[in-house]
């Protein structure tokens, strides 16, 4: 009895709350209010399946992305989130099960991924920009359900006697919480190792008085008084939170102009595809126009000034590669542009750190650089002629797995390391690429940061800032045999090895998540007890009990 796997193409991953299908966002001074109300119809892929008990698809996360970016930026008097449900006795029941059994792998595997991310912009909102958030479970919270929930900063389940929090997908799917649940539970929450082994074996999950006991929730409520306790606890925690701003501004949306081919070219940024040599070609342009002359212009140029606008499409490129163009294996990558007006921007918000507004438009260029890191493509930066790595492009092209710059004769290809590589932009792990660079020899970050000019191609490999630096003779013979030899290897084993060796150092939940969890995905998602004829994610609904092969290793 196999399931039928179905590709989806994803049109666009933009959305405004006007157009929202399955939440309500709605705002009453220092909260919000977000409240899943999905209809069962309207799934990404129509017809398909039903989005029954609150149960979510990629359409109703990339809502909750949208939601969470712009109380960011349009609503900075926020200060606390309620996420809830707008559906009587069930908060979520988690990704849907006929969604999931009956998709691609490599969409499986892209769907829990940004979904990962939704949830860890959600924690960073609280911790960058003070955006409290608080799961008010009105009813039963299951699986992703109780995940969303984990990502909030405290969780509240109404006591009616029947709702509980559950992470029920080792015993009913032979899957892992594919949303960070494991690491959570016992990295964020603190729950004791056997505890969180009981809860995630039992399928039918805790109600509200162990659930508090155990510390999978911070408290609870009857029915009776569960409108005013939420309430209550919205209030206070937006109290403790500090006010930013009562001026926002608006995420205007992207101008993209699509080829036939899928190929994309936004304002700053284009997406060119070589699919029969499975390349894609991504370059970034910098600023054409002079930087905001002070924070009170940025603020008027709102989302159309260069480091709002151009990073937003940088994000959206690459998760249309992501789901739109699986087969692509490697992306070259250039920046290019004018490296003083590059620098006169990066300066703007280098150099106002504090501004509510300044801040929020620097942790966005660093989501976007850590869903660089996160995509599983093999990334090289190409620094030859007419490009221009520095400042915050530079990140780029410390980010690739791999850089490649020209050796000219007469020195014009350059890099230059500036204030922006020291920190502004952290990993998952809270680093400085360029710390993480060099790991073990931290006084060569130094030394980069300290040099203060433009440095060649020689200077810039002895300084270990690039891979490799072929001369004019053999560039173009080394850039391809590169080229060919990466696009002929297992994408399996490039995606595992990439994503362990951009975490590096000591572990957060965040790399625990990607370094770990991405790789379990790829391969419990392929695991027949999970997705072959007679594997329990298959005949999840179905009278037959799954068929498992027992042999652990």
């Amino acid at each position: 009895m196999g399931t039928q796997t179905r590709v989806t193409h994803v049109e666009s991953f933009e959305t405004h709350p006007s157009r929202y299908r399955h939440y309500k966002l709605s705002i009453d001074g220092p909260v919000a209010t977000l409240a899943l109300d999905i209809q069962e119809e309207n799934g990404l892929r129509q017809g398909d399946y039903l989005l029954k008990q609150n149960s979510y698809d990629l359409g109703v996360d990339i809502e909750l992305a949208d939601a969470i970016e712009r109380l960011r930026f349009e609503h900075p008097e926020v200060r606390t989130v309620i996420v809830t449900s707008a559906q009587p006795r069930v908060f979520c029941a988690g990704a849907n099960i006929v969604m999931l059994a009956s998709s691609t792998h490599g969409f499986k595997v892209n769907f829990c991924k940004f979904t990962n991310e939704t949830r860890l912009t959600l924690e960073e909102a609280s911790r960058n920009s003070g955006l409290k958030a608080l799961a008010a479970l009105n009813g039963t919270a299951a699986g992703g359900g109780y995940e969303l929930a984990l990502a909030c900063d405290d969780i509240l389940l109404i006591d009616d006697g029947s709702s509980v929090v559950s992470l029920p997908e080792v015993p009913l799917l032979a899957v892992l919480p594919g949303t960070g649940g494991l690491t959570r539970l016992v990295d964020k929450r603190q729950v004791r190792r056997d505890i969180a082994d009981v809860f995630c074996t039992k399928a039918e999950g805790f109600r509200s008085r162990d659930a508090v006991r155990h510390h999978l929730i911070d408290g609870a409520f009857p029915r009776s008084k569960w409108e005013a306790g939420v309430s209550a606890h919205a209030a206070a925690m937006a109290e403790r939170s500090p006010a930013r701003s009562t001026d926002g501004i608006t995420l205007s949306p992207l101008r993209v102009d699509v080829g036939a081919d899928g190929s994309r070219t936004y304002e700053s940024v284009s997406l060119r595809l070589e699919p029969e040599q499975r390349v894609a070609h991504l370059t970034v342009r910098g600023p054409s126009a002079q930087a905001p002359a002070d924070v009170a212009t940025l603020r008027a140029e709102g989302a159309e000034t260069w480091a709002i606008r151009c990073w937003r499409e940088l994000d959206d490129a690459l998760l249309h590669l992501r789901f739109n163009h699986p087969t692509i294996g490697l992306v070259l990558l250039r920046a290019t542009g004018d490296a003083d007006l590059l620098k006169a921007h990066d300066a703007l918000i280098l150099d106002n750190e504090g501004d509510w507004l300044v801040d929020e438009v620097r942790w966005l260029q660093a989501r976007v650089l850590r869903r660089l890191d996160n995509t599983s493509r093999s990334v090289f930066a190409i620094i030859d002629e007419d490009t221009c790595f520095t400042g915050s492009l530079l990140e780029l092209a410390f980010a690739a797995d791999r850089s490649y710059m020209l050796e000219d004769e007469d020195g014009e290809v350059t890099i230059e390391v500036t204030a922006a590589s020291g920190g502004a932009y952290p990993t998952h792990l809270g680093h400085s690429r360029l710390a993480e660079r060099f790991a073990r020899t931290p006084d060569s970050a130094a030394e980069a940061l300290e040099h203060g000019d433009p440095m060649d191609a020689p200077t810039a490999l002895d300084m270990g800032l690039v891979t490799l630096a072929p001369d004019d003779i053999d560039w173009d013979d080394e850039v391809r045999i590169a080229v060919e030899e990466r696009v002929s290897l297992s994408p399996d084993a490039l995606t595992g090895m990439e994503q362990n060796l951009r975490c590096v150092g000591a572990e957060g939940w965040d790399s625990k998540i990607f370094g770990r969890l991405s790789a379990w995905q790829n391969w419990i998602f392929q695991r027949p007890n999970a997705v072959g004829d007679d594997g329990a994610l298959t005949l999840y609904g179905h009278p037959t009990r799954p068929r498992f092969d027992w042999r652990r290793t």
